[in-house]
């Protein structure tokens, strides 16, 4: 598979730390920056560039003077990731269905990681790839979060029961409000998409199906934010 391009500072730099850089691209400008310090320090090749030959290489023109190599990001298996968690006290797993916008899958990333997400479970088909805008919008947390790949989200459901865990699912139609759940123990949260929300399968294997309550007069959230203000409750609650 062929070597991704992720452009921005901050992701280049997690990209670095989490030695998953191969090559490092710099604005010619930004030569003494600290970014390109690090690679130095950790012998990863660095090559200075002019604006337009770094938006050449970078396929953009939105790269903040940083462009790094990397290997394509792969996932794991559901029974790796399982496997991982199991003695962590209460482990917590993001279950995603339908997400297709790179940009809210980056996002969902950089929250996952902030709020100190074991795990994301996610279709092989269906959902947006582990890709350079995903690396980019998630400013590098793609880097340090597990993501188990599968066929099927309802036997995942099934396996992760199987591990002691209970299933709390996200849709703008539950009885129940989100703060109604005791999320101590092994937890997976589903998160749907913006548009056609959590499949009526996947519904029907939750132990909880439970609403962000709303004021407003839009009645839903992007699923990032969404999955944003649900992982910062549970963070709370723990």
């Amino acid at each position: 598979m062929k070597d991704y391009v992720v452009t921005g500072r901050n992701a280049c730099r997690e990209m670095i730390r989490s030695k998953r850089a191969k090559h490092l691209y710099v604005l010619s400008r930004l030569s003494e920056d600290s970014v390109a310090a690090e690679a130095k320090t950790l012998s990863i090749p660095v090559t200075l560039l002019d604006e337009a030959g770094l938006s050449r290489m970078a396929k953009t023109s939105s790269h903040q003077g940083f462009a790094a190599v990397v290997e394509p990001f792969e996932g794991i298996s559901l029974k790796t990731l399982l496997n991982r968690v199991k003695s962590k006290q209460n482990p917590l797993l993001l279950m995603l269905d339908g997400i297709e916008d790179p940009n809210n899958l980056g996002a969902i990333l950089r929250s996952a990681d902030a709020f100190g997400v074991d795990g994301i479970i996610m279709r092989k088909r269906g959902e947006v790839p582990l890709n350079e805008t995903v690396a980019r919008v998630s400013t590098g947390a793609i880097a340090y979060v597990d993501v188990a790949i599968v066929s099927n989200l309802s036997q995942a459901i099934s396996e992760c029961k199987d591990a002691g865990f209970w299933v709390v699912s996200s849709d703008g139609e539950a009885k129940m409000a989100h703060t109604e759940v005791d999320y101590h123990g092994p937890i997976v949260l589903v998160v749907g998409s913006e548009g056609f929300g959590i499949s009526k399968n996947v519904l029907s294997h939750s132990d909880f199906i439970v609403k962000i309550p709303m004021v407003g007069h839009v009645n839903s959230l992007n699923a990032s934010v969404a999955t944003g203000v649900l992982l910062a409750y549970i963070s709370q609650a723990r």
